[in-house]
């Protein structure tokens, strides 16, 4: 199967929205003020890397099961998504100052340097990652499309490209764009995929 552009910038768009709001997102902004920024994104990334081909793993394991059960699964999985980022996004702003100061006293503890810093990022973020939306939703991707490869590929993209906007720009971007609104934008667009995805099951187009 080759790579599908399309699927590739649907999937992008989706999870860089879902995750720019994301706990993570402040957790590398956080990290980034006490160590290099280019050595917490490689840890950053490179724990991304691991989680996107996990969830990527269990979607394709799900895709083998009869094909109607799961359309409607990941049809539930985007309305699901849609409700919890639309419900918590009122409180976004209030997480926001939580994240940064669980993660700056995490990080403020550590004297690291060179790939010290790296090995800590990774593990931070490898942790925090587990059972996150959008490694959920990474996995209702590949049910959507059956296109494990691009899937796998616009979700590594989009966090790669938060988690770096977050190193390098995260302070600024958050003075100029409220968690909240990010959030009820990646609420809508979860709720626009369930609802072509339930059209498709019906059989509207």
């Amino acid at each position: 199967m080759g790579i599908d552009f399309v699927t590739i910038a649907i999937v992008f768009g989706t999870i860089f929205v879902v995750e720019l709001p994301d706990k993570t997102f402040i957790a590398t902004l956080v990290m980034a003020t006490r160590f290099r920024p280019l050595l917490v994104w490689i840890g950053v990334v490179a724990a991304f890397f691991v989680q996107t081909l996990v969830a990527v793993a269990i979607g394709g394991v799900l895709n083998q099961l009869p094909k109607r059960p799961i359309e409607i699964f990941a049809a539930l999985l985007f309305l699901v998504g849609g409700i919890l980022l639309l419900r918590g996004a009122s409180k976004a702003d209030e997480e926001e100052a939580e994240t940064e100061e669980e993660f700056g006293a995490k990080s403020s503890a550590k004297e690291l340097a060179g790939w010290k810093v790296v090995t800590f990022c990774f593990t931070v973020l490898f942790l925090a990652e587990w059972g996150d939306l959008s490694q959920i939703l990474t996995a209702s991707m590949v049910l959507r499309f059956d296109d494990a490869v691009s899937v796998f590929i616009g979700a590594f993209l989009a966090l790669a490209a938060v988690s770096g906007l977050a190193a390098l720009l995260g302070r600024t971007l958050l003075q100029r764009i409220r968690l909240s609104t990010i959030r009820r934008i990646g609420g809508g667009v979860c709720l626009v995929l369930a609802a072509v995805s339930a059209l498709q099951i019906l059989g509207a187009f």
